[in-house]
């Protein structure tokens, strides 16, 4: 494989130094990641950390080898607390058949794309339902991270509460959120790790969590590996899970992809994308790797415009993120030992990061706004992306029919809110 580094204006150190750049950004994933899926619904650890690294690792050097993208592919942030939360514990299944779907879902984005299908699907989504989606995922994993240190409790009467803001837990957690905001605000590009390492540190040296060691050797993937259920799956109920992981990932890894070749120059006098198409097929193959591995949908990382803007240019940079990634293997006591009011404020940063797309919502169209309201509204009440998601796609056309604007209604969207309404139906 040939980088073409000096028609891109760049040197083996500039890509160097942009993949360490990328890989420190991006690290919390290792940590994240397997913490959610463990707190949430007891995945082994170590082994959920096992399938993180080495999907990310296999489908970032894909991205480098095959497109010649300096662009990161890990697991989905978002995706992996619906995986956990809206599939698992609200959808009553088993994690192996949330795995299953996943790696269905993986297949038939990977067949959309082969068919040149998967930017036509993205470009028949209103834009307001697909900004809406990206927000109600960002309050998700924000309400996900103050449970997690339970600033945010149950209560009979109220529904939720406001926990104990008196527990060490809570300062910290509200210490590492203004800490990580206060070094993004000051471009610190490893805002998130310093964010996590500080709060980590202050934790071991005030009991509040324990040191469990450095290196070791990687820990078993056993009890992930190849532990999905497919035949389950094939079944009517999962029809609207499969959509959605289909829908979030289309919209969310397209976005990602054409907000950064925009960003990179990748762009050319026609307004399109060379490679784009390899490219796609990195998150898409790379879901199917990973939920046969042992974890969920995985996409193109926006925090890899910080390698960009490190001078990373080709798909070096992306192969020295893989190298890092692997290395990474040998310290599971290290990332296992990481608390989760560490963990928490990257979830609720992250959270708010989701919520900057929605300055480009249409507020002056009713037709548009409360379809996209009730998606936002309702992805975090219900704990449930696919329903939330569903909701919007079921009053879209209706709203706009009964309005007089129903020829602004594609026949795609309408196939999709006839399948929602089918699933709440029966």
């Amino acid at each position: 494989m040939t980088f073409h580094l000096e028609e891109n204006h760049t040197t083996i150190y500039k890509e160097i130094i942009a993949g360490l750049t990328s890989f420190i950004t991006v690290a919390y994933i290792i940590i994240v990641n397997p913490t959610i899926m463990e707190y949430s619904i007891g995945m082994d650890f170590g082994s959920v950390m096992m399938a993180t690294i080495l999907a990310t690792a296999v489908s970032t050097l894909f991205m480098g080898l095959v497109a010649n993208f300096p662009f990161v592919v890990a697991p989905a942030m978002g995706l992996n607390t619906y995986f956990a939360f809206g599939i698992v514990i609200d959808g009553g299944h088993t994690w192996q058949e949330a795995l299953g779907a996943c790696f269905i879902a993986g297949s038939i984005v990977t067949l959309l794309n082969f068919f040149d299908f998967r930017q036509t699907l993205m470009n028949a989504i209103p834009k307001n339902l697909k900004i809406a989606i990206t927000g109600g995922i960002g309050l998700f994993l924000a309400s996900i991270g103050l449970q997690k240190v339970e600033l945010i409790v149950a209560d009979p009467a109220t529904l939720v509460a406001l926990g104990d803001v008196k527990m060490p837990a809570a300062y910290l957690t509200l210490f590492g959120i203004c800490l990580i905001v206060i070094l993004m605000q000051r471009s610190f590009k490893m805002a998130i790790l310093i964010g996590i390492l500080v709060n980590w540190i202050i934790g071991l040296f005030t009991g509040l969590s324990a040191w469990q060691g450095l290196i070791s050797m990687p820990p078993s993937i056993a009890p992930t590996f190849l532990k999905l259920d497919i035949m389950s799956v094939l079944h009517i109920e999962y029809t609207l899970i499969i959509l959605s992981l289909v829908f979030v990932s289309t919209f969310g890894s397209t976005s990602v992809l054409v907000s950064l070749a925009e960003r990179g120059l990748y762009v050319n006098n026609d307004g399109k994308i060379p490679k784009l198409r390899r490219a796609l097929y990195a998150d898409s193959l790379g879901t199917m790797l990973s939920a046969s591995l042992g974890t969920s949908t995985l996409t193109p990382y926006s925090e890899s415009m910080v390698g960009l803007e490190a001078g990373g240019r080709t798909g070096l940079t992306a192969v020295v993120v893989a190298i890092l990634f692997l290395l990474s293997l040998f310290l599971e006591p290290f990332f296992s030992s990481i608390p989760n009011f560490a963990v928490a404020p990257v979830l609720i940063v992250i959270g708010a990061l989701m919520l900057k797309p929605l300055q480009n919502l249409d507020w002056s169209d009713l037709t548009e706004l409360v379809p996209a309201f009730l998606i936002l509204i309702s992805i975090p009440l219900t704990f449930n992306i696919a329903s939330g998601i569903a909701l919007g796609f079921v009053s879209y056309p209706v709203i706009k029919l009964f309005s007089g604007k129903g020829k602004e209604v594609s026949p795609l969207v309408w196939a999709v809110a006839l399948v929602f309404t089918l699933k709440f139906l029966f």
